[in-house]
């Protein structure tokens, strides 16, 4: 077995709210993926690819942050990892 891995950045901190950035690993060697490679999500939300059979693993921790932070940039908090286990032969 070997696994994928897929990391979903979401609008809000709920599973059914719209990606806005993605990132996919894959461990069995057979596709490639690069930043930018694709302008369309490879899932619309978070519960469209745990309804593809993608394992939710890891979800940001909600934290309070200070005021101003709504203005920040500099990364994005509503994280989501995910994996798949494929066979490889």
């Amino acid at each position: 077995m070997r696994q994928k891995v897929l990391v979903l950045y979401l609008h809000d901190s709920a599973l059914d709210s719209e990606v806005v950035a993605w990132a996919q690993y894959d461990g069995t060697g057979t596709e490639r993926h690069s930043a930018g490679d694709s302008d369309t999500p490879p899932y619309k939300t978070g519960l469209a690819a745990l309804r593809d059979g993608w394992r939710l693993i890891q979800a940001s921790p909600l934290v309070q942050h200070a005021s101003g932070d709504e203005f920040r940039t500099g990364y994005l908090k509503y994280e989501f990892f995910f994996e798949k286990l494929v066979q490889f032969p």
